[in-house]
């Protein structure tokens, strides 16, 4: 995407006209993207202060200007191991509702502007955790971008990390 028309994206131009922008960024070999209206910030990782009894997923909470941001390690969320964090690494801080929540990611790679045509339902072919999070799939020249599903994502998180939900209930 040219800087113009990234310009006039920003600006509610003519190329946001059904144009949906996201961030992408790596985990390993796959790229995920999440609505670039819900990052607040991209910050480089660095020491965080760990919780007692949270979810292995959960890995503490960043103090990011007087806000405490949890951080989630979305690799071990989808089930594929924790992340062995670096300054390499990336937190990028997303806001759904009225909180903050930080995940942590290997790299970011682009912004990219989607058009709804362009979203692919996730096939629903087993129940996997990965997949839960998910909104959809987008193809691009250099792969397929995995669309997280931030609200999802969070009210799930935050059931498991609370523990406040009776068995068989959802929290609210």
């Amino acid at each position: 995407m040219s800087d113009q028309a990234l310009n006039q994206a920003a600006d509610g131009g003519p190329a946001s006209a059904g144009l949906n922008q996201f961030i992408s960024f790596a985990i390993g070999d796959d790229q995920y993207g999440v609505d670039i209206m819900a990052v607040r910030e991209i910050k480089g990782w660095s020491q965080i202060t760990q919780l007692p009894r949270q979810p292995d997923y959960m890995r503490g909470v960043l103090n990011l200007r007087g806000i405490m941001v949890p951080i989630i390690d979305l690799r071990c969320r989808f089930s594929q191991g924790m992340t062995e964090a670096t300054p390499l690494h990336i937190v990028i801080v997303v806001q759904i509702g009225a909180r903050h929540v930080g995940l942590l990611a290997d790299r970011v790679l682009d912004i990219v502007g989607i058009n709804a045509s362009q979203v692919q339902p996730v096939p629903r072919i087993a129940q996997g955790t990965r997949a839960d999070f998910l909104s959809g799939l987008v193809t691009i020249e250099s792969g397929m971008i995995a669309l997280i599903d931030l609200s999802h994502l969070l009210s799930v998180s935050a059931a498991d990390a609370a523990g406040t939900a009776p068995a068989g209930q959802q929290a609210a």
